[in-house]
């Protein structure tokens, strides 16, 4: 089954949403599912290299107390996925076009899942500025690219257009907010919904493919 996940690499629910997915996949082991993460730009106006984040926070969301408020119930949600979310770390929001093009080219090499989680974990945990080239080329090698490539492809315009407009079809589509899925072009989610409720969408995306699967009970989204 095909699930496009469509997510900003400084989303929290994203990184919360795709945990989630995961766990949802884990409970229909009898299903091969293919994930395809999309781009989405939470705030494209980010110029590229990146804003205060503190400035940014209190300019986009106000008062300190209210995202205060915000950031403990990301953080307890987060917690229950096993993400150590660390808003101290974060000094800068940077912009996401570098990463976005990082995960459009580890498609190719069947490393978009893990290429994604690392730049969560990069960002969220580790205070990582996503947008940097030497993070992003690092992150690459690990996940088993070529990061001197990816770097000096990193350094070209390569790919910017069209993540760009892939952010601009998925607003066409009606997507405002991420995370967003879409399992096998029949039903879409939004929001960083429970593993349960996921699995119930993927037995009724099945169902509606014309197609069984081992642990699917065929019940309702809802």
């Amino acid at each position: 089954m095909q699930i496009d996940f469509i997510s900003d690499t400084v989303c929290p629910w994203c990184f919360i949403g795709k945990r989630r997915l995961g766990r949802a996949m884990a409970m229909r082991p009898g299903i091969a599912f293919d994930v395809r993460y999309r781009p989405f730009f939470l705030d494209a106006s980010v110029p590229p290299e990146g804003v205060d984040r503190g400035l940014y926070l209190a300019a986009r969301f106000g008062a300190d107390a209210k995202l205060d408020e915000a950031h403990a119930v990301i953080a307890a949600e987060g917690a229950k996925e096993g993400i150590a979310f660390d808003w101290a770390a974060i000094a800068r929001t940077p912009s996401t076009v570098n990463s976005h093009r990082l995960i459009r080219w580890a498609e190719t090499l069947g490393v978009q899942d893990d290429v994604v989680e690392k730049l969560f974990i990069a960002y969220f945990e580790n205070g990582e500025d996503i947008s940097d080239i030497r993070t992003l080329s690092d992150i690459a090698d690990l996940c088993g690219m070529d990061g001197a490539e990816v770097a000096d492809m990193l350094e070209s315009d390569t790919d910017v257009a069209t993540v760009k407009r892939e952010d601009q079809v998925a607003r066409e589509m009606g997507i405002t907010g991420v995370p967003a899925m879409l399992f096998a072009n029949k039903i879409a989610v939004s929001g960083a919904r429970e593993p349960e409720v996921l699995a119930m969408v993927i037995d009724k995306a099945l169902e509606m493919s014309g197609e069984t699967g081992p642990e699917s009970g065929g019940e309702d989204e809802d």
